[in-house]
């Protein structure tokens, strides 16, 4: 079947973010804020992304691994800031680990940032707007033109019809590389060896908890020092209990439970689907279905086994999946599990991280974690595809390993590399050259001067 239609609709711009999650939040305002005509399309009616959308929270560890330094700041410690000025979030300077706000778990969970999505993806909104950048909801990319190694179009459909979106740089920051993949780009899918793919996930919130009763057994077993080792975490012990009832089927080993700035609210990580390819609409048709059994079957095992939980009530599934990993760019460099764990220097660094190697486990539930050594550094290469010359990429589809992205892809890491992004795009207009050929030092210098943390 061939398929022709004139699209007479062209919308031009300096700077195309494409995706509104984390990353194009982050790449959005960067460029916006120096200098550039800025657009940002998106194919919900929301910012956020999995953090509004997806109900994920909190935000993963913005400090390094003592943790003793915030070493995330810039755009994302003003969202932090922002959201706690509303009522909707606790700054992670004032959140411990093995406490309600982190599930009590302790690795890579001290300095979280607990919020509220609703309030988080008004505050997101404003930032973008007050910079001057336009957003346009309800645009569902489709295709991609290119020439000679150019994107010359971004084909998207919208309420009016079709349109092709036309600027000088083009930011990819739709978490599966989808422009990457649309403009004939090279990428790999999941893990180098097998490309499977971390599990997905369906966030859920509940009220009406009991907290006083709920908290008050999880303060007892933390007193023991029975709470937040490998295998005994938040209702490990009820779950066993439950599995050989014939109440639990789920490949989980505890209730990822995370409290709420907003009194009486808890976002639920439990849910579990994997070898899913949340590329493939079909797969992810699949996998939302399972997701919602798989919500009341938590519903029903917390009111039927845990303390305070009785009268528990279901507020909103994600609307969603919580998806960890799709497509990895290749690109100009390729960041390694080694890398990140032996601290590797880079010349190009553009923000500085420190989340553990969170791999979740396909067979068996549970998590495989690597601490790192202090933090580690992202070079700016690994958001330059190798083959599209205007081209960037932000967000957990960076160039890197399978393994290596188990890091980078939670939400501080993703908005840092869109702030990075997008700096790189607006600079680019001055220079008068594409954006990956910005020079490297007057792009950390300015990120540097943003708030941005560039450690060696």
């Amino acid at each position: 079947m061939q398929y022709t239609k004139q699209i007479d609709r062209i919308i031009e711009t300096d700077v195309l973010v494409i995706g509104g999650g984390s990353a194009g939040f982050g790449a959005a305002v960067a460029a916006a804020r120096n200098g550039a005509k800025t657009l940002l399309i998106e194919r919900e009616q929301m910012l956020g992304g999995m953090a509004t959308g997806g109900l994920v929270g909190p935000f993963m560890t913005c400090y390094n691994d003592e943790p003793t330094e915030q070493i995330v700041k810039g755009i994302f410690d003003e969202l932090c800031t922002r959201t706690e000025e509303r009522g909707g979030a606790i700054h992670p300077s004032r959140v411990e680990g093995m406490s309600t706000y982190s599930s009590y778990y302790i690795k890579s969970h001290c300095h979280v940032t607990p919020f509220s999505s609703e309030i988080l993806e008004v505050v997101m909104e404003e930032m973008v707007r007050e910079t001057g950048a336009e957003i346009l909801y309800d645009v569902q990319v489709c295709d991609v033109l290119t020439d000679g190694g150019k994107i010359t179009g971004v084909v998207a459909a919208m309420k009016e019809g079709m349109a092709v979106f036309c600027a000088k740089t083009y930011i990819d920051c739709t978490g599966d590389a989808d422009v990457v993949y649309f403009a004939g780009g090279d990428f790999v899918k999941g893990d180098e060896k097998d490309g499977v793919m971390q599990p997905v996930t369906l966030f859920f919130e509940v009220g009406n908890i009991d907290r006083e009763k709920f908290v008050g057994a999880l303060e007892e077993k933390k007193a023991k020092g029975e709470l937040g080792i490998p295998g005994e975490n938040c209702w490990s012990w009820y779950i066993k209990e439950a599995r050989a009832n014939g109440d639990w089927d789920i490949d989980r080993h505890e209730v990822g439970n995370y409290e709420e700035p907003i009194k009486g609210r808890w976002k639920i990580n439990t849910t579990r689907m994997a070898y899913v390819d949340a590329t493939r609409t079909e797969e992810i048709s699949k996998a939302v279905m399972e997701g919602r059994r798989q919500v009341f079957e938590v519903l029903h095992f917390l009111q039927k086994y845990v303390p305070g939980c009785e009268n528990i009530e279901l507020i909103e599934m994600a609307s969603r999946l919580g998806v960890r990993e799709t497509r990895h760019i290749k690109g100009q460099y390729k960041l390694t599990t080694e890398d990140i764990l032996d601290r590797k220097h880079f010349e190009d660094a553009i923000c500085t991280f420190a989340y553990a190697i969170d791999i979740h486990n396909s067979e068996g539930g549970g998590a495989t974690f690597h601490q790192v050594n202090d933090y580690y550094t992202i070079p700016f290469r690994c958001l330059v595809p190798e083959k599209i010359e205007n081209l960037l990429v932000a967000g957990r589809c960076i160039s890197g390993t399978s393994g290596a992205a188990a890091s980078y892809r939670v939400i501080p890491c993703c908005i840092a590399t869109g702030q990075a992004a997008g700096t790189a795009a607006a600079l680019a207009l001055g220079e008068g050259c594409e954006a990956r050929d910005v020079p490297t030092e007057k792009l950390r210098e300015t990120l540097t001067r943003q708030g941005a943390v560039i450690k060696d």
